[in-house]
């Protein structure tokens, strides 16, 4: 696949924000100014401004002392930088791989991407309307390289388009500034008559380098596409993604239904050729007014079932608000796994937590959003009991350790323990009764104590006297004294878990 890349360039990325904001700025000639040195300096200039001869780098006093009518804003570097980053996450929809070209360029690979919108003129013009639509002053080139894209972007006079192969004659009459050079690189180059790149891009290499160093022919071998130079994306391209342009905007949950199956069915047969599953997927919808909304998914096992992700997303369907319409559709899969080659047997009498159905039962009811949580645990090598378990990640995750079943473990363990107040006949007897939460529970029956020392090698601190215990209700509780009875103090209980 030829590679394609473009560059956009905001003339006047500041004075455009602020006019998108201020809206009456824009029939006036206004600056933004910044202090440098002690002085009120010239930062970014809008278009007015510039055509009367105000320009970056002046002094504020003497810029007002031949335009009294100037307007002067205070700018703010920072802002700059954040807008930049958000109109590159914007033209994600465009193509994945958008990188900040500071400071105020955007580069795209959109290798691959340009006849989803019938071809690069149609794919161009369909980016610049849009901003300029939302009030920036832009210029955008393609190119088979980044140099050359940012060169006609800025530069250019003739297409903004350059074909394969066409680099050397896009660039002979461009200044040597487009090489994106140093300023004593230009500088000296402006002093020996070197006005543009073709009056030395023939001359000897050897003689550029000793001459300009080794940055010129960087940036020329760059710019005609004999070394390659890389992006940094705003954001990691995830490596199992589908996306899927709308021809018409999209605003019904069945036109939804059905572009979420087309992506489902591409990315389901790429995992299964590969022999993975997904365990999470993110459905990003991209409408019309800039906006993007989404849901997300995840799986107890991974999977590449068309049907049972589909009936997962389709319970979160009508969570999206398509607006005035929704024009791409983006799944992602940032957690993937390897699926075990599915074996059928004669017969199966207990498969187990290794049953598919199981695993599709269990994503069904946590994708409700009816605040099922469904949860595993393991056993772990402790004594302790906070420490005694952990969270499995998977259905299919073996436990280290066998469970310890020689005594009674409560089913449910609180994470901390809660204090209870005891009445006790003898301080070694079992508890007679006991008040919880303001309830009063008498005791009927009670096993104990089982006295379970702290791991001195993970932290210090008393010990505890666990009791097993059923009220007069028939419920039964896991509660504990902690310390040794002794020295006239009073010794504070505590409750620790429920049994079934």
């Amino acid at each position: 696949m030829e590679r394609r890349f473009a560059s956009i360039w905001f003339r006047h990325l500041s004075t455009d924000r602020m006019a998108i904001r201020q809206p009456e700025l824009r029939e006036v000639p206004f600056v933004m100014a910044t202090p440098v040195h002690g002085r009120m300096v010239v930062s970014a200039a809008n278009i007015l401004a510039e055509s009367q001869g105000v320009s970056a780098g002046m002094v504020v006093a003497d810029a007002k002392a031949f335009l009294p009518g100037l307007e002067v804003i205070d700018d703010q570097p920072a802002w700059t930088g954040k807008l930049l980053r958000s109109l590159g996450l914007w033209c994600i929809r465009y193509t994945p791989v958008v990188a900040v070209d500071p400071p105020d360029g955007l580069l795209l690979d959109i290798s691959g991407c340009a006849h989803l919108w019938k071809g690069e003129r149609a794919y161009l013009t369909d980016i610049v309307s849009r901003l300029r639509n939302r009030g920036y002053d832009v210029r955008m080139a393609i190119a088979p390289t980044v140099g050359t894209a940012w060169a006609v972007a800025r530069f250019g006079k003739k297409g903004p388009i350059v074909e394969g192969g066409g680099e050397r004659e896009a660039l002979m009459h461009l200044p040597p500034l487009a090489l994106r050079l140093e300023s004593t690189v230009q500088e000296r180059m402006h002093k020996l008559g070197m006005r543009t790149v073709g009056s030395f891009m023939g001359m000897p290499r050897a003689a550029l380098r000793r001459r300009f160093g080794d940055q010129l022919l960087l940036r020329l071998r760059q710019a005609l596409g004999q070394e390659d130079e890389y992006l940094l994306p705003l954001k990691p391209v995830p490596p199992y993604t589908e996306r899927l342009p709308s021809l018409e905007p999209i605003r019904t949950a069945a036109g939804i239904e059905i572009a979420l199956r087309q992506l489902l069915e591409t990315l389901c047969e790429r995992l299964s050729g590969e022999g993975k599953g997904l365990r999470t997927a993110i459905l990003k919808c991209c409408r019309i007014d800039g906006r993007t909304v989404q849901i997300g998914i995840g799986t107890s096992r991974a999977t590449a079932s068309v049907s049972h992700i589909f009936n997962l997303f389709a319970l979160k369907i009508s969570q999206i608000e398509p607006a005035l319409g929704i024009e791409l559709f983006i799944l992602e899969a940032p957690r993937i796994e390897d699926i075990d080659p599915v074996q059928e047997a004669l017969w199966e009498t207990a498969p187990g937590l290794s049953s598919p159905e199981l695993a599709e039962l269990l994503d069904r009811l946590t994708g409700k959003g009816t605040g099922c949580t469904v949860h595993r645990y393991l056993p772990d090598a402790h004594h302790w009991p906070e420490r005694s378990i952990r969270p499995a990640v998977s259905l299919s995750e073996k436990p280290p350790i066998p469970w310890t079943d020689d005594r009674p473990r409560p089913t449910r363990l609180l994470a901390s323990p809660e204090p209870i107040d005891v009445t006790a006949p003898i301080p070694d007897y079992p508890p007679m009764l006991f008040r919880y939460r303001g309830e009063v529970h008498s005791i009927k029956k009670a096993e104990g104590p089982e006295r379970i020392e702290r791991e001195w090698w993970v932290d210090s601190g008393e010990h505890r006297d666990y009791y097993y215990v059923e009220d007069h209700k028939g419920q039964r509780y896991w509660i504990f004294r902690s310390g040794h009875y002794g020295d006239d103090r009073a010794r504070q209980w505590f409750l620790h878990g429920f049994f079934a």
